[in-house]
């Protein structure tokens, strides 16, 4: 049996995903899916749920934050002033955030993203619109159709397996790298052979 029901409480559901950090243009991001859609995940014993594509159709025109652990008081950007990059594909809900390099707390989670310390994402928003499907054997899956967005969060405990972050350096930066230590290694030799 399918249902579609309405809720207004808030929700909060989180993902292992493979969050990235890297610096682009002198600015250091971290990246990944927030959102995977068509994944279920089990809530609960005996509860499932996930995100339908659609879920996202109206969802970006809110001015969404970026948090850590979905603390308010931990806000890495947003979208209102350009340092969120939201983009829907047909995986799910990819968002780059630029890190500001003179805020402390910003530059820890950077750090221990680009460590892998913080590799999961997670999201805070809304169901406007579900499905409900009781199955034969007694459990419960909803199949979320339209959310309010509220804020995505870099995470220590994913609810949902599939999200992630990582920290990585830009292309040219590790070129640079890469030349700096070839550097490094031609001069040991010559300081061997002498």
């Amino acid at each position: 049996m399918v249902r579609t029901i309405r809720t207004k409480e808030n929700h909060i559901r989180s993902r292992i995903t493979d969050l990235q950090t890297r610096s682009e243009s002198n600015k250091k991001v971290i990246e990944g899916y927030f959102i995977v859609f068509n994944s279920e995940t089990e809530l609960f014993p005996g509860a499932f749920e996930e995100v339908a594509p659609e879920a996202l159709r109206n969802a970006l025109d809110n001015d969404i934050r970026a948090l850590v652990n979905h603390d308010p008081n931990l806000v890495l950007g947003r979208t209102k002033n350009n340092t969120v990059d939201l983009r829907v594909d047909e995986k799910g809900l990819y968002a780059v955030i630029e890190i500001n390099e003179n805020d402390s707390d910003a530059m820890n989670v950077y750090e221990r993203s680009k460590r892998g310390d913080y590799s999961n994402a997670s999201f805070g928003f809304r169901i406007l619109k579900e499905d409900e499907e009781i199955r034969d054997d007694g459990t419960i899956k909803w199949t979320i159709r339209e959310i309010e967005l509220f804020e995505i969060s870099v995470v220590t405990f994913p609810a949902y397996e599939e999200t992630s972050v990582q920290a990585r350096m830009k292309q040219a930066e590790q070129i640079e790298k890469r030349k700096l230590d070839k550097k490094k290694t031609l001069l040991k030799e010559r300081i061997k052979k002498c």
